[in-house]
């Protein structure tokens, strides 16, 4: 068997959750639909940690960076690049994880 790619889904979450959710799932399909495996933290780390208490969002934060030393890529979903995606993807530059960037349909944008 071998070893597939993994792929850390960076997405906004707050704001309006269910719909961003909704976006997260179809971003996570997108990348397992590359044959790839997708790892989105904003849809693991909600199961048990509650976004609105300010030391459980820190918690899932410090959780998806441990899993993003593990990945592969980073991939960027979206226009809008939210205070937890910032943090994802610094923590990407600086640990030379690449990143793709991808608008909303799920097209890679170049960024400059």
């Amino acid at each position: 068997m071998s070893n597939k790619p993994l792929v850390f889904i960076c997405s906004p979450f707050g704001g309006d959750v269910e719909r961003n959710t909704e976006k997260a799932a179809g971003y996570c399909r997108f990348v397992f639909s590359q044959n790839l495996v997708p790892y989105a933290p904003h849809l693991h780390n909600p199961i048990f940690l509650k976004e609105n208490i300010p030391e459980e969002r820190e918690a899932g934060i410090s959780l998806g960076l441990e899993i993003l030393k593990h990945c592969d890529e980073l991939w960027s979903f979206g226009e809008t690049v939210s205070a937890g995606m910032q943090i994802e993807l610094s923590f990407a530059k600086e640990n030379g994880i690449p990143i793709k960037y991808f608008n909303e349909k799920c097209e890679e944008v170049k960024i400059k």
